[in-house]
């Protein structure tokens, strides 16, 4: 990552996509004030991850973006509430009991052995013909998995057969990001 953002910038971020997804479910639109703050008008990718009870809820992102940070963070909230295809869109009632968590990206990087992914830092993309896959960095840490278990967990994540990641037409990439989120 070239430039971390402060505190404050993930706390106006974690806001911007809390009040997205509350918005969306309630009145069906989004309206996002302009940001001054340099940090938050980059041009760079973001997953939001929405967890209730401490499980999964949603996760939808993108690893580039042609807009600034805080319309990719509201764009990607109203997405993980309303759009991954293993949950249900969230309700009203969804509304009493989530929390946010933000990933920001590094662009991917191609890599050319296995050996060049760190567990806990690391993310991977994965692409095999048309299958494609990716985990966040943390998935690995909180599951506690090896390099092994991350990548075939990766493959799976494609549809993929768990050692799919050794061929040689997979191209596996890997990205860092800055992982912060609400403590609910």
């Amino acid at each position: 990552m070239e430039e971390l953002l402060s505190t404050k910038e993930q706390a106006i971020l974690l806001d911007i996509a809390r009040t997205a997804i509350v918005s969306h479910v309630r009145h069906s639109e989004v309206c996002v004030v302009p940001r001054e703050e340099r940090r938050l008008n980059i041009k760079r990718g973001c997953f939001v991850t929405i967890k209730q009870d401490g499980n999964l809820r949603g996760c939808i992102g993108n690893f580039q973006s042609e807009i600034p940070l805080f319309k990719e963070v509201s764009q990607m909230a109203v997405a993980s509430s309303s759009n991954d295809p293993r949950f249900y869109p969230m309700k009203e009632e969804d509304l009493d009991n989530f929390s946010l968590q933000i990933s920001v990206l590094s662009p991917l990087v191609k890599i050319a052995t296995p050996d060049d992914i760190e567990v806990g830092k690391h993310g991977i993309y994965m692409e095999k013909s048309h299958y494609r896959g990716v985990l966040l960095p943390q998935v690995a840490t909180e599951n506690r998995w090896d390099r092994t278990t991350f990548l075939s967990q990766t493959c799976l994540k494609a549809g993929l057969p768990p050692e799919a990641w050794q061929d040689g037409d997979t191209d596996i990439y890997i990205f860092s990001a800055q992982i912060f989120g609400e403590e609910h």
